[in-house]
């Protein structure tokens, strides 16, 4: 393992010289550039974004560690002193995206440009505009010689669209004791507002589910395919990937998700906040999502039941030749305190005995949220929003968040994007035309900057 070293690239000796340290003030700028980094992952190659970086912030006199299994995936870590009133707060975010190969992008994928007021490219919203709005937030803190309650912990890291082995699960393995102290973290999702009644609602990650990749295997008799065969592999392929479609696994009433439900049914009032109130109840629960518009299915039906979505397919190899077997891969999120075992029983319920289920990854998160610090983000949001309306959030899928949990950090998803109400966030996330309104990402990062003196 490499560990602790240096970049000097002769990239990031280009970057040093054209770095402007004024960058900090401009949110949007930053993001451009950080988005015209193809850090695509695989392969990732998040080396030369993180050199950028790493002189960004040596232009304006902070002092960054790199650390990294491989040259070309480092992750950097930066501190800047507080007060020592309150523990560390840590602020971390990923600079790989996610594949933009067959998708039809109406604007440069790796273009960061500035169209209509929306920055366009892949990461623009998961998450290089969340990067840049930690940036700014934390230069602004340093230069600005602002007031911290405790010191805090600038983390950028690769590889958290892959599984995070070169990026946070290689930190927390080998160097925990860069954490020493952490108890709260901002990072990825949380914040953004979408619109319910016509009001606006800023949701704070405070929960995720788990994390859990399954393969499955069909098997039958192999033989010619000129010759019909009923029962073969393939055949109970499309009854598995039926069932798996068309049927639901149970509903589960979460602490978090009663949390969020509640606000929402309190704050909506009226037949529609007592509607919304039956979520709460696993006997009307599905009935009331059957009647939900599909953006707000996306929001509430993943926090109410295990998920297993069917992703990646293999099969035989020849075309004239019917398969002996089929595998077949599933990327399941486990609501939060559901265990590998029930998960698998409810699976094996739902798709039958005569399919063998084995586990690829399990990566379990910590079954209970911390909400200490919550009060003082959501009094955040207030203040930015007097019309925006904090609301506690189980996330539906997984981020860097379960990893970092191992050390008994909290994670609140905390990347404010004031949003207009007719941009779809959850749908336009690794979808091909990504973008970010530009004034989002100025909401953000000055809300990022209040909240970095505040935390206790």
């Amino acid at each position: 393992m490499l560990g602790l070293f240096n970049l000097t690239t002769p990239c990031a000796s280009q970057n040093r010289a054209m770095t402007d340290p004024s960058l900090y003030q401009r949110p949007v700028e930053l993001a451009q550039k950080l988005i015209r980094f193809n850090t695509s992952n695989p392969p990732g190659n998040e080396g030369e974004c993180i050199a950028f970086i790493a002189d960004l912030l040596a232009s304006v006199g902070i002092e960054s560690q790199i650390y990294g299994k491989d040259p070309e995936r480092p992750n950097l870590v930066a501190r800047i002193a507080g007060r020592g009133q309150a523990a560390p707060l840590m602020l971390y975010g990923h600079v790989d995206v996610v594949t933009t190969t067959d998708q039809p992008w109406q604007h440069d994928p790796f273009g960061g440009q500035l169209i209509d007021g929306y920055v366009w490219g892949r990461g623009a919203l998961d998450m290089k505009g969340e990067v840049a709005m930690f940036l700014a937030a934390f230069i602004r803190a340093h230069v600005e010689q602002a007031s911290l309650p405790g010191d805090v912990i600038l983390c950028i890291l690769s590889d958290e669209e892959a599984g995070s082995e070169y990026g946070a699960g290689y930190l927390v393995e080998e160097y925990p004791n860069l954490f020493d102290g952490v108890r709260y973290a901002l990072g990825e999702f949380g914040g953004f507002s979408f619109y319910l009644n016509g009001k606006r609602f800023y949701p704070i990650m405070v929960a995720e589910k788990q994390h859990c990749w399954m393969r499955l295997r069909v098997t039958g008799p192999a033989r010619h395919a000129s010759i019909p065969l009923r029962g073969g592999a393939m055949e109970r392929l499309s009854q598995v990937l039926a069932d798996l479609t068309t049927k639901r696994l149970p509903i589960h009433v979460t602490p978090v998700a009663r949390l969020m439900i509640e606000a929402l049914a309190r704050e909506l009032g009226g037949l529609q906040g007592l509607a919304l109130h039956q979520l709460l109840n696993p006997t009307l629960a599905q009935a009331l999502l059957n009647l939900l518009s599909e953006s707000q299915r996306r929001i509430f039906e993943p926090l109410l039941r295990n998920t297993a979505t069917p992703t990646i397919l293999h099969s035989g190899e020849l075309i004239n030749v019917l398969p002996s077997e089929v595998r077949l891969e599933l990327d399941c999120r486990l609501l939060p305190g559901m265990t590998l075992d029930e998960f698998m029983a409810e699976l094996r319920e739902l798709i039958g005995g005569e399919v063998e289920i084995k586990v690829g990854r399990f990566q379990p998160g910590p079954p209970e949220a911390d909400m200490a610090l919550y009060d003082t983000l959501a009094s955040l949001l207030r203040e930015a929003d007097p019309e925006g309306i904090p609301i506690p959030l189980m996330l539906p899928g997984v981020t860097d968040g379960r990893i970092f949990s191992r050390l008994g950090i909290q994670t609140y998803g905390f990347t404010p994007l004031k949003l207009p109400p007719n941009f779809d966030f959850i749908a336009t996330i690794h979808a091909p035309d990504e973008r970010v309104p530009a004034e989002a990402i100025e909401f953000g990062s000055s809300v990022l900057y209040n909240a970095l003196q505040r935390f206790k």
